[in-house]
């Protein structure tokens, strides 16, 4: 059984949006220095490296993320190419479209990934990343899609403020994964296992991003 890591490794170089916790790690006891056993405190934002949001990150009456359905993160999925590039203008962040994808949406795909390549060094904070267009996940919505995941920090472009594709996942109910490190993993169906912790009113969770590659008979 071929499985496919895809998410990013976390340390405090792990890069975090700006404003946001960084990672660090407090080692209370240590077996090194004597103790009984080693033992440590992790701080760190909620939306660090792959990570599924609640949909009170950005929805007033949005669910927590131990109350998102956990269907959304475990199953069937399409890994999908979006060939975008930077606007001409060198100012606008991409948004990805349907004509920037370069495979089509399965009928049989209920989770979509977006494989952009504009976050190559997850220890780095790019602010030119892809976000996708509202209109693009208002179609997904109308096929069935129940969740979206992101080789990219948001489905919004850095810069963003009204949050236009979050707002178009809210009125879709599509829940989000973002953070997905792709590189390596080629277009195609796979089944998903990304499953948040129970993190009780917690507006996102860490999550370990694998697929299994799906073997016919």
């Amino acid at each position: 059984m071929n499985i496919h890591d895809i998410s990013p490794s976390l340390s405090p170089k792990t890069a975090v949006f700006p404003g946001d916790t960084e990672l660090s790690r407090d080692v209370l006891l240590d077996m090194r220095t004597g103790d009984h056993l080693t033992l440590s405190t992790l701080r760190t934002t909620v939306h660090v490296g792959s990570h599924a949001d609640g949909a009170n990150h950005y929805e007033r009456a949005g669910a927590p993320i131990d109350q998102m359905p956990l269907t959304h993160y475990l199953g069937h999925c399409q890994v999908v190419e979006a060939k975008v590039t930077r606007e001409p203008d060198g100012t606008s962040r991409p948004r990805v479209a349907m004509k920037h994808l370069a495979q089509g949406i399965a009928s049989g795909a209920e989770r979509v990934l977006f494989k952009t390549g504009t976050q190559p060094n997850k220890g780095e904070f790019n602010d030119d990343f892809a976000g996708l267009e509202p209109a693009l996940i208002d179609e997904l919505g109308s096929r069935g899609i129940i969740t979206i995941g992101m080789d990219t920090p948001s489905v919004d472009v850095s810069d963003s403020k009204d949050l236009p594709s979050h707002a178009a996942c809210a009125r879709n109910r599509i829940a989000i994964i973002e953070g997905l490190v792709l590189d390596d993993v080629a277009p195609g169906m796979y089944e998903l296992i990304a499953l948040p912790l129970r993190l009780e009113g917690f507006d996102a969770s860490p999550v370990r991003a694998v697929l299994r590659e799906i073997i016919d008979g």
